[in-house]
């Protein structure tokens, strides 16, 4: 079963949410066709399984764009990015999930976070797969991010650079920037970013927000890079940073 998460669903809410709640889920091999209709929202939400915990890793972007002959509130940017925040385990999650339903204390705490599926380099293990944003000197960018993490808050934040906020769960918003968003699980948020800055590789980051004292949770960071065409040997390298936490 699959949650289209954010769609009003008018009239199709039986086509939206947990197995054996609204409807069946779909069987291994199976398969099954959404139809619904989109009222009143433009920009992002997102999809994700909607059986225990397979949304940890199945997952994805739902973007709705402006209808034909409507235009954004705001200059169109070059090119647009969904930025997918997750929650990663070193395990199984649905074993996570059931160990902690027989011990009844919480479950485990992440190994991870990603973007886009990657955890970045911060952790011990290979960096080559590193998530690459590009994005050109003087250009404004849309970056689409999402929460898809099952249980944590996230600071997400890019080295150097402002983030002006247009949009958050497929409603539009009065423009305000800041150097950093903090979503809650299943939140979305559209952004604005501007190459203003030497040409480089600086890192797009995500951490925890968390408040619970003594309380467990994953304290790790996951990274991206924002990457201008064109660079020079000079700025050639990424903004390494030993440790790095978000500017909160």
């Amino acid at each position: 079963m699959s949650s289209l998460h954010g769609v009003r669903q008018m009239r199709t809410g039986w086509a939206d949410g947990p197995e054996f709640v609204t409807q069946c889920p779909i069987r291994p091999g199976g398969s099954y066709t959404y139809r619904f209709t989109i009222q009143g929202q433009e920009g992002t939400l997102w999809w994700h399984a909607h059986s225990s915990w397979l949304r940890a890793t199945v997952y994805g972007a739902l973007i709705i764009h402006p209808k034909q002959g409507d235009s954004y509130p705001f200059t169109k940017p070059k090119r647009e990015t969904a930025i997918l925040l997750g929650e990663w385990w070193d395990a199984n999650p649905i074993d996570v999930v059931r160990q902690a339903t027989r011990t009844g204390a919480a479950p485990n705490v992440s190994d991870a976070y990603t973007i886009n599926g990657q955890p970045g380099d911060l952790y011990n293990c290979s960096s080559k797969d590193t998530v690459i944003v590009p994005i050109d000197v003087g250009e404004t960018n849309l970056l689409r991010v999402i929460n898809a993490a099952l249980n944590q808050p996230l600071f997400f934040s890019v080295a150097n650079h402002k983030l002006t906020v247009v949009s958050a769960d497929a409603s539009y918003t009065k423009p305000f920037t800041t150097t950093v968003l903090m979503l809650g699980p299943g939140q979305t948020t559209d952004v604005l970013i501007t190459g203003d800055q030497p040409p480089s590789r600086y890192y797009l980051a995500a951490s925890a927000y968390f408040s619970a004292q003594n309380a467990a949770f994953d304290n790790t960071t996951t990274t991206a890079i924002l990457e201008y065409s064109h660079q020079s040997s000079v700025f050639g390298e990424v903004l390494q940073c030993d440790g790095y936490r978000l500017p909160i």
